[in-house]
């Protein structure tokens, strides 16, 4: 996945971050993605199908009475909730956050989706609430918009879909 310039925090991640001041502004001096073992593999999986089962989805609206929240969830959210989830259980497993992205996508229908992103020497990998697969970014239907930065947890950069570029010709 090519990133690109820094751009706006979602407005959710930003209210978030107001409540969890020490979760967003850790720095990062290395953002080579991490190489993630078999065992590694086991847990991102385990994880992901975990949470997917363990949270009831719901609107922002039916679980904190406002539009959009981001919060770690209880036992029902929506899906920055399933991803902030994630991020958290991953994180406490000893994966690093510079490699444990949230990032915003469009799904076909237009609606905009949450996930998390794994960076790996492999690729960049999705987790998502609506499938337990993990699959590498591409795989997906969605198109990517942007993710937090892997130098920084409360700045976020663009994301560079080259699967959309059109490409023109003339003789």
């Amino acid at each position: 996945m090519v990133t690109g310039n820094v751009t706006s925090q979602p407005i959710g991640h930003y209210e978030f971050c107001q409540r969890h001041a020490d979760e967003c502004n850790i720095r990062f001096g290395s953002t080579t993605p991490a190489k993630v073992t078999s065992y590694g593999w086991d847990m991102i999986h385990q994880v992901n199908s975990s949470v997917n089962h363990r949270i009831t989805p719901k609107t922002d609206m039916e679980v904190y009475g406002q539009e959009e929240y981001w919060e770690y969830p209880v036992d029902a959210g929506d899906c920055e909730d399933y991803a902030l989830q994630k991020r958290k259980e991953l994180a406490q497993k000893g994966f690093s956050l510079s490699d444990l992205l949230i990032t915003v996508v469009r799904k076909p229908d237009g609606e905009g989706h949450a996930v998390l992103t794994v960076r790996t020497t492999d690729g960049d990998f999705v987790l998502d609430n609506l499938t337990d697969d993990v699959k590498i970014w591409f795989d997906t239907p969605y198109t990517f918009l942007k993710r937090q930065a892997s130098f920084n947890t409360g700045r976020w950069v663009t994301i560079e879909d080259g699967r959309e570029v059109l490409v023109g010709a003339l003789r």
